[in-house]
Protein backbone atom coordinates (compact mmCIF):
# COMPACT_ATOMS: atom_id res chain seq x y z
CA UNK A 1 0.00 0.00 0.00
CA UNK A 2 3.06 2.58 1.04
CA UNK A 3 4.68 1.65 -2.45
CA UNK A 4 1.45 2.35 -4.15
CA UNK A 5 1.00 5.51 -2.72
CA UNK A 6 4.52 6.69 -3.21
CA UNK A 7 4.18 5.45 -6.96
CA UNK A 8 1.41 7.69 -7.14
CA UNK A 9 2.77 10.74 -5.82
CA UNK A 10 6.18 10.36 -7.49
CA UNK A 11 3.75 10.89 -11.05
CA UNK A 12 3.39 14.60 -9.70
CA UNK A 13 5.44 17.55 -9.14
CA UNK A 14 5.72 21.24 -8.97
CA UNK A 15 7.92 24.05 -11.14
CA UNK A 16 8.34 26.16 -7.87
CA UNK A 17 8.76 24.25 -4.63
CA UNK A 18 9.93 26.45 -2.27
CA UNK A 19 6.44 28.46 -2.61
CA UNK A 20 4.79 25.30 -0.84
CA UNK A 21 6.54 26.59 2.57
CA UNK A 22 3.30 29.34 2.23
CA UNK A 23 1.26 26.72 2.79
CA UNK A 24 0.85 26.44 6.26
CA UNK A 25 -0.81 30.22 5.90
CA UNK A 26 -3.75 28.25 4.65
CA UNK A 27 -4.59 27.69 8.75
CA UNK A 28 -4.85 31.20 9.20
CA UNK A 29 -9.20 31.31 9.00
CA UNK A 30 -9.22 28.77 11.51
CA UNK A 31 -7.58 31.02 14.04
CA UNK A 32 -8.63 34.20 13.14
CA UNK A 33 -12.07 35.48 12.15
CA UNK A 34 -12.69 37.89 9.13
CA UNK A 35 -16.29 37.79 9.87
CA UNK A 36 -17.47 41.63 11.20
CA UNK A 37 -17.81 42.74 14.46
CA UNK A 38 -21.04 43.68 15.80
CA UNK A 39 -22.71 44.67 18.76
CA UNK A 40 -24.87 41.78 20.24
CA UNK A 41 -25.96 41.40 23.80
CA UNK A 42 -24.99 38.42 25.84
CA UNK A 43 -25.01 35.50 22.96
CA UNK A 44 -25.11 32.81 25.10
CA UNK A 45 -28.45 33.83 26.14
CA UNK A 46 -29.45 32.99 22.60
CA UNK A 47 -30.64 29.22 22.20
CA UNK A 48 -28.21 27.33 19.67
CA UNK A 49 -27.90 27.99 16.45
CA UNK A 50 -26.13 24.97 14.66
CA UNK A 51 -26.98 26.32 11.35
CA UNK A 52 -24.54 29.50 11.98
CA UNK A 53 -22.20 27.38 13.76
CA UNK A 54 -22.15 25.36 10.19
CA UNK A 55 -22.06 28.69 8.34
CA UNK A 56 -18.91 29.79 10.06
CA UNK A 57 -17.12 26.50 9.73
CA UNK A 58 -17.93 26.81 6.24
CA UNK A 59 -16.62 30.31 5.92
CA UNK A 60 -13.09 28.84 7.41
CA UNK A 61 -13.05 26.21 5.36
CA UNK A 62 -13.44 28.34 2.37
CA UNK A 63 -10.65 30.96 3.37
CA UNK A 64 -8.36 27.71 3.79
CA UNK A 65 -9.13 26.41 0.66
CA UNK A 66 -8.59 30.01 -1.02
CA UNK A 67 -5.33 30.33 0.37
CA UNK A 68 -4.24 27.12 -0.19
CA UNK A 69 -5.18 26.89 -4.09
CA UNK A 70 -3.59 30.44 -4.25
CA UNK A 71 -0.47 29.31 -3.15
CA UNK A 72 -0.30 25.66 -4.96
CA UNK A 73 -1.40 27.13 -8.32
CA UNK A 74 1.73 29.87 -7.91
CA UNK A 75 3.78 26.60 -7.21
CA UNK A 76 3.28 25.23 -10.95
CA UNK A 77 1.84 21.79 -9.93
CA UNK A 78 1.72 19.24 -12.87
CA UNK A 79 1.50 15.72 -13.71
CA UNK A 80 5.05 14.12 -14.81
CA UNK A 81 5.40 12.67 -18.73
CA UNK A 82 5.39 8.80 -18.55
CA UNK A 83 5.58 6.24 -21.28
CA UNK A 84 3.58 3.82 -21.28
CA UNK A 85 3.52 0.15 -23.22
CA UNK A 86 0.57 -1.18 -24.72
CA UNK A 87 -0.04 -4.31 -27.71
CA UNK A 88 -1.15 -3.34 -30.83
CA UNK A 89 -1.60 -5.24 -34.09
CA UNK A 90 1.78 -5.06 -36.50
CA UNK A 91 5.29 -5.80 -37.24
CA UNK A 92 8.88 -4.67 -37.50
CA UNK A 93 9.64 -4.18 -41.51
CA UNK A 94 13.25 -3.18 -42.43
CA UNK A 95 12.46 -2.15 -46.16
CA UNK A 96 15.70 -2.56 -48.44
CA UNK A 97 15.53 -0.78 -51.53
CA UNK A 98 17.29 -1.30 -54.97
CA UNK A 99 18.65 2.09 -55.70
CA UNK A 100 21.17 1.01 -59.07
CA UNK A 101 20.68 3.03 -62.47
CA UNK A 102 18.05 0.35 -63.53
CA UNK A 103 15.46 1.02 -61.03
CA UNK A 104 15.49 4.68 -63.24
CA UNK A 105 13.65 2.56 -66.26
CA UNK A 106 9.97 2.05 -66.54
CA UNK A 107 8.85 -2.22 -66.59
CA UNK A 108 9.51 -2.04 -70.35
CA UNK A 109 12.88 -1.11 -69.78
CA UNK A 110 13.20 2.12 -71.13
CA UNK A 111 13.45 5.37 -69.99
CA UNK A 112 10.14 7.07 -68.63
CA UNK A 113 8.03 9.51 -71.02
CA UNK A 114 4.96 11.19 -70.61
CA UNK A 115 2.45 9.15 -67.84
CA UNK A 116 4.71 6.27 -67.58
CA UNK A 117 6.37 5.78 -63.96
CA UNK A 118 9.79 4.36 -63.42
CA UNK A 119 10.43 1.36 -61.11
CA UNK A 120 11.49 3.66 -58.37
CA UNK A 121 8.61 6.08 -58.80
CA UNK A 122 5.98 2.96 -58.84
CA UNK A 123 7.73 1.45 -55.67
CA UNK A 124 7.62 4.88 -54.28
CA UNK A 125 3.88 5.47 -54.21
CA UNK A 126 2.94 1.74 -53.35
CA UNK A 127 5.46 1.66 -50.47
CA UNK A 128 4.43 5.35 -49.08
CA UNK A 129 0.57 4.13 -49.04
CA UNK A 130 1.95 0.44 -47.31
CA UNK A 131 3.58 2.34 -44.47
CA UNK A 132 1.05 4.31 -41.97
CA UNK A 133 -2.04 1.65 -43.14
CA UNK A 134 -1.38 0.74 -39.56
CA UNK A 135 -0.97 2.51 -37.14
CA UNK A 136 1.69 0.46 -35.28
CA UNK A 137 3.93 -1.20 -37.41
CA UNK A 138 7.81 0.29 -37.55
CA UNK A 139 9.76 0.75 -40.67
CA UNK A 140 13.30 1.44 -41.38
CA UNK A 141 14.50 2.10 -44.36
CA UNK A 142 17.76 1.29 -46.15
CA UNK A 143 18.71 2.29 -50.31
CA UNK A 144 21.76 0.28 -51.49
CA UNK A 145 23.41 0.26 -55.16
CA UNK A 146 27.56 0.00 -55.02
CA UNK A 147 27.43 0.60 -51.19
CA UNK A 148 23.91 0.62 -48.34
CA UNK A 149 22.47 3.58 -47.05
CA UNK A 150 20.52 3.82 -43.95
CA UNK A 151 17.90 6.33 -45.01
CA UNK A 152 15.60 5.89 -41.76
CA UNK A 153 16.20 3.44 -38.40
CA UNK A 154 13.16 1.16 -37.19
CA UNK A 155 10.66 3.92 -36.02
CA UNK A 156 6.89 4.45 -35.69
CA UNK A 157 7.24 8.16 -37.04
CA UNK A 158 5.54 7.02 -40.23
CA UNK A 159 5.58 10.77 -41.85
CA UNK A 160 9.76 10.20 -41.83
CA UNK A 161 9.35 6.77 -43.09
CA UNK A 162 6.83 7.97 -46.13
CA UNK A 163 9.57 10.64 -46.24
CA UNK A 164 12.47 8.60 -47.12
CA UNK A 165 10.75 6.62 -48.96
CA UNK A 166 9.53 9.42 -51.24
CA UNK A 167 13.30 9.77 -51.67
CA UNK A 168 13.85 6.32 -53.65
CA UNK A 169 13.06 7.64 -57.02
CA UNK A 170 16.27 9.79 -57.02
CA UNK A 171 18.84 8.90 -59.75
CA UNK A 172 21.08 5.55 -58.69
CA UNK A 173 24.18 4.06 -59.54
CA UNK A 174 24.86 0.96 -61.81
CA UNK A 175 26.75 -1.55 -59.74
CA UNK A 176 24.19 -3.91 -57.14
CA UNK A 177 25.71 -5.02 -53.41
CA UNK A 178 22.47 -6.36 -52.28
CA UNK A 179 25.18 -8.67 -49.93
CA UNK A 180 26.34 -5.28 -47.84
CA UNK A 181 22.16 -4.18 -48.13
CA UNK A 182 21.25 -7.07 -46.62
CA UNK A 183 23.58 -6.81 -43.31
CA UNK A 184 22.37 -3.34 -42.68
CA UNK A 185 18.60 -4.22 -43.09
CA UNK A 186 18.94 -6.78 -41.22
CA UNK A 187 21.26 -4.80 -38.03
CA UNK A 188 17.87 -1.93 -37.49
CA UNK A 189 15.83 -5.08 -36.19
CA UNK A 190 16.73 -4.04 -32.40
CA UNK A 191 16.74 -5.80 -28.86
CA UNK A 192 12.79 -6.18 -28.69
CA UNK A 193 13.02 -8.24 -32.34
CA UNK A 194 12.31 -11.18 -30.33
CA UNK A 195 8.81 -10.64 -29.36
CA UNK A 196 7.45 -9.19 -32.37
CA UNK A 197 6.68 -10.16 -35.82
CA UNK A 198 9.89 -9.34 -38.06
CA UNK A 199 9.78 -8.91 -41.84
CA UNK A 200 12.81 -7.73 -44.04
CA UNK A 201 11.51 -6.54 -47.52
CA UNK A 202 13.69 -6.28 -50.54
CA UNK A 203 12.43 -4.43 -53.71
CA UNK A 204 14.66 -4.73 -56.34
CA UNK A 205 14.72 -5.36 -60.20
CA UNK A 206 17.86 -7.70 -60.51
CA UNK A 207 20.37 -8.76 -57.85
CA UNK A 208 24.47 -9.39 -58.08
CA UNK A 209 26.45 -12.78 -56.90
CA UNK A 210 27.07 -12.83 -52.91
CA UNK A 211 30.83 -13.74 -52.05
CA UNK A 212 30.53 -17.12 -50.68
CA UNK A 213 32.30 -15.42 -47.67
CA UNK A 214 30.02 -13.51 -46.56
CA UNK A 215 27.16 -15.96 -47.42
CA UNK A 216 28.49 -17.19 -43.83
CA UNK A 217 27.72 -13.87 -42.01
CA UNK A 218 24.05 -13.31 -43.58
CA UNK A 219 23.27 -16.77 -42.97
CA UNK A 220 24.56 -16.38 -39.07
CA UNK A 221 22.24 -13.31 -38.85
CA UNK A 222 19.29 -14.62 -40.01
CA UNK A 223 19.22 -17.52 -37.77
CA UNK A 224 20.10 -15.15 -35.01
CA UNK A 225 16.91 -13.06 -36.07
CA UNK A 226 14.69 -15.23 -38.36
CA UNK A 227 12.45 -12.14 -39.93
CA UNK A 228 10.44 -13.34 -42.53
CA UNK A 229 11.61 -12.63 -45.86
CA UNK A 230 9.81 -11.28 -48.77
CA UNK A 231 11.36 -10.40 -52.50
CA UNK A 232 9.49 -8.03 -54.45
CA UNK A 233 10.75 -8.62 -57.74
CA UNK A 234 10.60 -5.70 -60.07
CA UNK A 235 10.60 -8.07 -63.40
CA UNK A 236 11.40 -5.52 -66.61
CA UNK A 237 9.30 -7.44 -69.08
CA UNK A 238 11.15 -10.15 -71.66
CA UNK A 239 13.57 -10.55 -69.01
CA UNK A 240 14.69 -13.85 -67.24
CA UNK A 241 12.12 -15.18 -64.36
CA UNK A 242 14.12 -16.19 -61.09
CA UNK A 243 12.76 -19.42 -61.37
CA UNK A 244 14.48 -19.93 -64.98
CA UNK A 245 17.26 -21.71 -65.68
CA UNK A 246 20.04 -20.11 -67.93
CA UNK A 247 20.55 -22.65 -71.12
CA UNK A 248 23.94 -22.28 -70.88
CA UNK A 249 26.04 -22.54 -67.52
CA UNK A 250 24.31 -22.43 -64.32
CA UNK A 251 26.31 -20.21 -62.57
CA UNK A 252 25.21 -17.23 -60.11
CA UNK A 253 27.16 -14.71 -62.77
CA UNK A 254 25.05 -16.55 -65.25
CA UNK A 255 21.73 -16.50 -63.48
CA UNK A 256 22.14 -13.99 -60.12
CA UNK A 257 18.18 -13.43 -60.10
CA UNK A 258 17.98 -17.10 -59.71
CA UNK A 259 20.52 -18.05 -57.20
CA UNK A 260 19.87 -15.44 -55.02
CA UNK A 261 16.50 -16.91 -54.66
CA UNK A 262 18.26 -20.22 -54.23
CA UNK A 263 19.81 -18.32 -51.61
CA UNK A 264 17.30 -17.44 -49.73
CA UNK A 265 15.10 -20.48 -49.93
CA UNK A 266 18.54 -22.38 -48.16
CA UNK A 267 18.27 -19.41 -45.15
CA UNK A 268 15.52 -21.74 -43.16
CA UNK A 269 13.57 -18.62 -42.78
CA UNK A 270 10.12 -17.77 -43.90
CA UNK A 271 10.35 -16.80 -47.34
CA UNK A 272 8.40 -15.75 -50.07
CA UNK A 273 9.00 -13.85 -53.56
CA UNK A 274 6.73 -12.09 -55.87
CA UNK A 275 7.56 -11.17 -59.12
CA UNK A 276 5.95 -8.01 -60.26
CA UNK A 277 5.75 -6.39 -64.24
CA UNK A 278 4.23 -3.48 -63.00
CA UNK A 279 2.93 -1.30 -60.94
CA UNK A 280 -0.76 -3.00 -59.98
CA UNK A 281 1.36 -6.61 -59.57
CA UNK A 282 3.32 -4.27 -57.12
CA UNK A 283 0.86 -2.89 -55.59
CA UNK A 284 -1.01 -6.61 -55.31
CA UNK A 285 1.89 -7.81 -53.51
CA UNK A 286 1.96 -4.95 -51.28
CA UNK A 287 -1.30 -5.84 -49.96
CA UNK A 288 -0.28 -10.05 -49.38
CA UNK A 289 2.63 -8.97 -47.54
CA UNK A 290 0.22 -6.42 -45.15
CA UNK A 291 -2.04 -9.50 -44.59
CA UNK A 292 0.50 -11.61 -43.93
CA UNK A 293 2.25 -9.61 -41.40
CA UNK A 294 -0.55 -9.16 -38.84
CA UNK A 295 1.09 -10.35 -35.45
CA UNK A 296 0.81 -8.02 -31.58
CA UNK A 297 3.32 -6.13 -31.35
CA UNK A 298 4.10 -4.16 -28.07
CA UNK A 299 4.61 -0.11 -28.91
CA UNK A 300 5.13 2.69 -26.42
CA UNK A 301 2.79 5.77 -26.17
CA UNK A 302 4.57 8.73 -24.71
CA UNK A 303 2.22 11.09 -22.24
CA UNK A 304 3.23 14.68 -21.81
CA UNK A 305 3.78 16.71 -19.03
CA UNK A 306 0.10 17.79 -17.96
CA UNK A 307 -0.19 21.05 -16.28
CA UNK A 308 -2.23 21.25 -12.87
CA UNK A 309 -2.20 24.77 -12.00
CA UNK A 310 -5.56 25.77 -13.51
CA UNK A 311 -7.20 22.78 -10.94
CA UNK A 312 -5.56 24.65 -8.24
CA UNK A 313 -6.97 28.06 -9.02
CA UNK A 314 -9.57 26.88 -9.37
CA UNK A 315 -10.13 25.55 -6.19
CA UNK A 316 -8.98 29.13 -5.20
CA UNK A 317 -11.53 30.63 -6.81
CA UNK A 318 -14.18 28.83 -5.30
CA UNK A 319 -13.20 29.48 -2.28
CA UNK A 320 -13.06 33.10 -2.55
CA UNK A 321 -16.50 32.90 -4.30
CA UNK A 322 -17.73 31.40 -0.85
CA UNK A 323 -16.26 34.04 1.62
CA UNK A 324 -17.32 36.70 -1.25
CA UNK A 325 -20.83 35.03 -0.80
CA UNK A 326 -20.77 35.07 3.05
CA UNK A 327 -19.80 38.94 2.90
CA UNK A 328 -22.60 39.97 0.68
CA UNK A 329 -25.24 38.23 2.97
CA UNK A 330 -24.07 39.99 5.93
CA UNK A 331 -26.23 42.08 8.09
CA UNK A 332 -25.79 45.70 8.10
CA UNK A 333 -26.40 46.36 11.99
CA UNK A 334 -24.55 49.34 12.30
CA UNK A 335 -27.22 50.89 10.18
CA UNK A 336 -29.81 49.65 11.87
CA UNK A 337 -28.43 50.72 15.29
CA UNK A 338 -28.12 54.72 14.14
CA UNK A 339 -31.67 54.03 14.04
CA UNK A 340 -32.27 53.31 17.34
CA UNK A 341 -33.25 55.60 20.18
CA UNK A 342 -30.73 56.99 22.97
CA UNK A 343 -32.50 54.94 25.61
CA UNK A 344 -32.00 52.17 23.70
CA UNK A 345 -28.66 52.80 22.89
CA UNK A 346 -27.68 53.38 26.29
CA UNK A 347 -28.97 49.43 26.98
CA UNK A 348 -26.90 47.40 24.18
CA UNK A 349 -23.89 46.47 25.55
CA UNK A 350 -19.95 46.72 24.60
CA UNK A 351 -19.49 45.37 21.00
CA UNK A 352 -18.68 41.94 21.21
CA UNK A 353 -17.02 39.43 18.13
CA UNK A 354 -19.90 37.94 16.45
Amino acid sequence: MTATVTAIWGRFAVDAPLVLWLLPLALLPFRASAQRVVPVAAIDAGPADPLSRAIGWALRIAGCLAIAGLILGIAGPYRRGETVTRTGIGAQVSILVDRSGSMNETFAGRQPSGAEESKAAASRRLLGDFVGSRAHDQFAVTAFSTAPMLVVPMTDRHEAVRAAIRAIDRPGLDYTNVARGLAMSLSQFGPQAANVSRALLIVSDGAAVIDPRVQGTLRAEFARIRPNLYWLFLRTKGSPSIADKPAGEDTPQAAPERHLDLFFKSLGTPYRAFEAEGPEAVAAAIRQIEALERDPIPYTERRPRLDLSWMAFGLGLLGLLVLVAGKLAEADVRRGQRALTPRAKAAVPERIAA
